[in-house]
Order: structure tokens, then sequence, then C-alpha cells
């Protein structure tokens, strides 16, 4: 399948930016430690588009929602820019194109969860106990996934099974996400 390289341009930077914002948002709801290198960098990338609505936005609870309203507009946005580039003539209604965007969104996160347990997993066995500042973020980001899965699969002696079933868990839903789209 051919693309276009502009359309590739569009999609890597858009989907890069979105991958940053939706990790804030992640790095703030697993509570990951403020002060790492790598979660500064992310706050400084992502903050001067975010304050304005930070400011009109309400919080929910101690969520800032800022980074997932703006990761879904650059996605619509991003889609809107690559249908008008498109050679074919297509109608998109306001609200499907709404709901693939919110759909590619959980997809995404979706994707940064498998990848950070993966890293996780591949972590635990070359360095465990790491003190350089990506495994710890990976670490403080899989955590929670890790106790909500082991409450269902507790550690059998030395081997936890609970990957497992997270791995399975974002197929499934993953699964589901794109039934949702066709």
């Amino acid at each position: 399948m051919e693309q276009d390289p502009i359309t590739l341009i569009i999609r890597t930077l858009g989907e890069l930016f979105i991958f940053i914002l939706l990790m804030r948002f992640l790095l703030q709801l697993a509570r990951a430690d403020y002060y790492n290198p790598i979660s500064q960098s992310i706050v400084r990338l992502t903050q001067p588009i975010l304050l304005p609505l930070q400011k009109i936005l309400p919080k929910a609870g101690r969520m800032d929602l800022s980074p997932i309203v703006v990761a879904l507009l650059i996605k619509l946005g991003m889609f809107a820019v690559l249908i008008m580039m498109s050679k074919a003539n297509i109608q998109v209604d306001l609200v499907q194109l709404l709901i693939v965007a919110i759909v590619g969104l959980v997809n995404s996160v979706l994707d940064i969860y498998f990848y950070a347990v993966i890293g996780s997993i591949i972590i635990s066995w070359v360095a465990p106990g790491s003190f350089h500042p990506a495994p710890q973020l990976i670490g403080q980001i899989t955590e929670p996934l890790f106790k909500l899965a082991q409450k269902v699969i507790p550690p059998l002696g030395g081997l936890d099974l609970s990957p497992i079933l997270i791995f399975l868990a974002i197929q499934i839903i993953q699964s589901q996400l794109s039934r949702l789209v066709m």
C-alpha cells in the first residue's frame, strides 16, 4: 500500500505528540514520580499547550483531564486533515469521526500499557531494582496493573502469571474496539 510522504509525516508527528500527552496522563494516573527526569521532560514538552486548557477545564478529583482533551482534539484534527488530503470524496459524520478518535485514543493507551508490561518483564529479568529513570517509570506505570491482575491470579511460588492476564485483557479489549469502529 502506497502512502504519501506528507500523510506519513502528519500521522507520525500527530501520533508522537498524542503518545506524549497520553504518557503525561498515565503518569499522573499512576501517581508516578514527578521528579523523575523523564516525567519532567514530558511535563515541559506538554505544558505550553495544556496551560490554557487547564485554566478552563475543571479537575476530576486530582486528575487533570486536559492531556486527554488535547490528545482527542489532535486526533480529530489529524483525521480531518488526512480525510481532506485523500483523493477520495469521503463524507464523514462528526459523531462518527469522534467515535473513531476516542477508540483510537483508547487503543493507543492499551498499546502503551502492552509495551510497558513487556518492558517491565524484560527489566525484571535483566536489571531488577535498576535506579535508571526509565525502568523506574515503567515500573510505576505498570505497578497498578500488576496489582490488579494479581488479585485475580496471585503469584504461584516465584512465578507471576499476571502479565499473561494483562495481555489477554488488552487483546480482548482491542478486538472489541476494532469491532466497534467497523
